[in-house]
């Protein structure tokens, strides 16, 4: 009768382990749902303040954590067996190899070796399971401080950036691939006004900071500077968005974007011709600014430069030379001379015109991407974002390295940062949109799902903060902008 060898009975017997271990997963299985009515039973039957509904999501969160650390206990007992058996089958073969033993230094090592990557595979499998039990909490958290309140619906192709004015009436500003840009009622989502002077996808706009006067930047190589007046309807009555079903994340199709054709933006007053029109690129205008005061405008341009121009002349000041690549950006200082462009040169420059009789430019090299934004905070910092899915925040006084760095999942679009709370909005390729704070701590990610939030690429995001009803708005290729109601003081105190 053939003697059964070590390794195979080692085998045979882990192989039994695990199969009376199925059966008791299957068993655990099966008395989920009891426990789950025994766990609401238990619930009911306590005193409580808090609302139903709430009291159900904690339980179902709750019985999604006890499940994950069963699971995870499980899967810890399973793979203690496995190295055991692996030790011993290591141990069998150390005496039979090529008929000499294996040293104790060599048996060792190679038990090692076998054992972390066992280790490192349930520090994986653990780490990918607290995470989603962290991400069910954040989304739970998100949606209580960031909702949506409205959404922009009108142009006829994806929307690059958005903007609110800085003057009253305080309207929303979208600027569009399908030529036009749009003023909004940001209470209403009713289209105030639609400037149709470009011959060009609108790139940017932005508003003057003291009268009722646009500047848009065009892929027809001009940026225009035209003048609006609107009257605000009266605000009615609307559905509350916030109500989500489903799951927070959802794949979307082409079907499913916003209908231009249905909108109210065909019959809004149209403004055909700009007051004052700047020619002087010879390639697309990515982006235009007012400099501190209005009175001069700064333009970047795929043609590797940026232009300085006086408004009421027209005239060129200063050609900004010096980028290898085509701009994607550029920013204006809220009470200083400075502008700072940004580059598919993997660089942003910042301009100093605070000397009439000096102008002198600082190179910032610190991505490895295209730098599709870099804008001004208070003081003395700049934010930059990437495609590099890095954004950095840095120290105008020293340039060497930045003082915080924000890594992500996607590449980053145009950012902007709520001045006076310190927090940015980073839009993504991913169509997500992060709220970070600016010593790169992660606060909040803006809700997504079947019902709400953007169903492409999220282009631009812009703080209102003192508005009362949204104080961010973001825009993207979907066709439409969304205003937002962040909860400044809830975010900052979960943080």
């Amino acid at each position: 009768m053939p003697i059964e060898s070590g390794s195979c009975a080692s085998a045979r017997q882990a192989k039994q382990k695990r199969k009376s271990h199925s059966l008791s997963i299957r068993r655990t299985n099966s008395s989920e749902q009891e426990r789950a009515g025994l766990q609401r039973d238990m619930l009911e039957g306590q005193d409580s303040k808090l609302p139903s509904s709430v009291r159900n999501t904690l339980l179902e969160l709750f019985g999604q954590i006890e499940r994950e650390f069963e699971n995870l206990y499980i899967e810890n007992l399973e793979l203690r067996r496995e190295i055991d058996t692996l030790n011993e089958r290591l141990a069998g073969d150390g005496q039979t190899i090529d008929g000499a033993e294996l040293s104790k230094g060599q048996l060792k090592t190679k038990a090692s070796h076998s054992t972390s990557q066992l280790s490192q595979k349930l520090k994986t499998t653990y780490k990918a399971s607290t995470s989603k039990i962290v991400s069910s909490f954040k989304t739970t958290t998100s949606r209580a401080i960031c909702q949506l309140v409205k959404e922009y619906v009108g142009h006829r192709d994806g929307i690059w950036d958005v903007s609110v004015a800085k003057t009253q009436p305080v309207v929303l500003g979208t600027a569009s691939a399908d030529h036009t840009a749009l003023l909004w009622s940001i209470e209403t989502g009713k289209c105030l006004v639609k400037y149709v002077g470009h011959v060009g996808s609108v790139n940017s706009i932005k508003f003057h900071p003291t009268e009722q006067v646009a500047l848009t930047a065009s892929g027809d190589q001009t940026a225009h500077i035209w003048r609006y007046i609107v009257q605000l309807p009266t605000p009615q009555p609307t559905a509350d968005c916030n109500q989500v079903t489903g799951e927070d994340e959802v794949e979307f199709s082409d079907k499913d974007e916003p209908d231009g054709d249905g909108d109210g933006s065909s019959d809004c007053p149209t403004v055909r011709a700009p007051l004052t029109s700047l020619k002087s690129h010879q390639g697309v205008v990515i982006a235009a600014d007012w400099l501190v005061g209005g009175k001069q405008a700064v333009t970047a341009s795929w043609d590797r430069t940026a232009n300085l121009y006086d408004v009421e002349t027209s005239e060129l000041v200063h050609s900004l030379t010096g980028h290898d690549q085509e701009l994607t950006h550029c920013c204006t200082h809220p009470t200083q001379r400075l502008v700072v462009t940004s580059s598919r040169d993997t660089t942003f420059r910042l301009w100093d015109f605070r000397d009439p009789s000096i102008h002198s430019v600082n190179v910032f090299q610190g991505h490895t991407d295209t730098v599709t934004s870099a804008v001004f905070t208070v003081g003395d910092n700049v934010v930059s974002g990437s495609d590099d899915r890095t954004v950095k925040v840095w120290d105008l006084k020293n340039m060497r390295s930045p003082i915080a760095t924000i890594r992500t999942d996607s590449a980053v679009n145009r950012i902007n940062v709520c001045v006076g709370q310190r927090i940015i909005a980073l839009p993504h390729d991913n169509r997500q949109v992060r709220l970070f704070d600016m010593s790169g701590v992660r606060l909040a990610r803006l809700p997504r799902s079947n019902r709400q939030g953007h169903r492409r690429m999220v282009c631009c995001s812009a703080w209102c903060e003192d508005h009362p009803i949204c104080n961010l708005f973001t825009c993207g290729f979907d066709r439409q902008a969304i205003g937002w109601n962040i909860n400044i003081p809830a975010l900052l105190q979960e943080k």
